[in-house]
């Protein structure tokens, strides 16, 4: 009721607008669309866009796909451009990249992603890295099919046990150990290391020598920033440490050995040592080994002793 007094108060033309400007900012309902007949859309358009689009998998001309992603779409185009594949998705993804190389433009379809692991040598080694291998930048190593840690890959995954030996002495130690623990173990080792040469310590020596799996070691001591490393990573944080020790940084350098599971009980002691976090790795920069270390810390009790953000 105060508002309708308010509004008798003002002038016509004022109640008028007012009225006009809260009509107008009603929005109009939208679309409503079901997921897959969205994907549909979209595939239909840029089908009919550019003819150099096709897409391939089996069961997507005759049948329409299972989830009826692709109804439609083998009447209007044709067998040429929606193509029923065998069940094998390593070769028909291998086809989807031959077929880039030849100028067309495939949309290959996983019936489920979880089958894409099948096809996981040519989406990764071949369409990933076709075009850094040929004119694109390079991949320094072991080429671009041979430069890649998949510590974190693997470490994503329940029911693993994941090891990345630095040292002749965790090289050693953790391949023992793998070999007589009861779950499987992938041993991430990393090819550049095999010709390198380390001291190797009398107790590395005995026959009875192992290595805990989910045990870190601490390879250097510091007081100013911890180094959390694996693998030939390790190596290069070490030598980082002499430089910055002679300009009066102390690093503490952990090398992780294991990073599934983590010993991140080891690496919060040293953090709230160091009140410093950097973590250095092989692997690339997205989704990796030393973001899980970052987020782990920031999770944890050692949060609070950083005085600065962990990198």
């Amino acid at each position: 009721m105060a508002v309708v007094a308010g509004l008798a108060q003002r002038p016509l033309q004022q109640v008028s607008g007012l009225l006009r400007r809260r009509f107008h900012q009603t929005a109009l309902a939208a679309l409503q669309m079901i997921v897959h007949v969205a994907i549909n859309e979209g595939m239909n358009e840029e089908l009919e866009r550019d003819e150099k689009v096709f897409l391939l998998r089996e069961e997507v001309a005759q049948y329409d796909e299972v989830y009826k992603v692709s109804r439609g779409l083998w009447k209007k185009y044709g067998d040429k451009r929606i193509i029923d594949t065998p069940i094998s998705e390593l070769g028909f993804i291998g086809i989807a990249v031959g077929a880039v190389m030849a100028g067309l433009w495939p949309i290959c379809e996983f019936m489920t992603f979880s089958f894409s692991m099948q096809a996981i040598d040519q989406v990764i080694n071949s369409a990933a890295k076709t075009y850094y291998m040929s004119g694109g930048p390079s991949i320094s190593g072991m080429a671009a099919q041979q430069s890649q840690c998949f510590a974190a890959w693997y470490g994503h995954c329940p029911g693993l046990k994941v090891v990345s030996p630095w040292s002749s002495e965790d090289a050693k130690g953790l391949i023992k150990s793998a070999i007589q623990d009861n779950n499987a173990v992938v041993t991430v080792e990393n090819e550049l290391m095999y010709g390198v040469p380390f001291e190797l310590p009398s107790e590395a020596q005995s026959k009875d020598f192992l290595i805990p799996i989910g045990k870190a070691k601490i390879e250097r001591q510091g007081t100013h920033v911890t180094i959390v490393s694996h693998s030939s990573p390790v190596g290069h944080s070490l030598e980082a440490t002499t430089v910055l020790s002679k300009e009066g940084i102390e690093c503490e350098v952990t090398n992780m050995r294991t990073v599934r599971p983590m010993d991140i009980e080891t690496i919060e002691a040293s953090v709230m040592k160091t009140n410093h976090l950097v973590t250095v790795e092989g692997g690339w920069p997205q989704f990796g080994v030393g973001g899980e270390v970052c987020a782990r810390i920031m999770e944890g009790p050692a949060f609070n002793f950083l005085d600065a953000p962990a990198v």
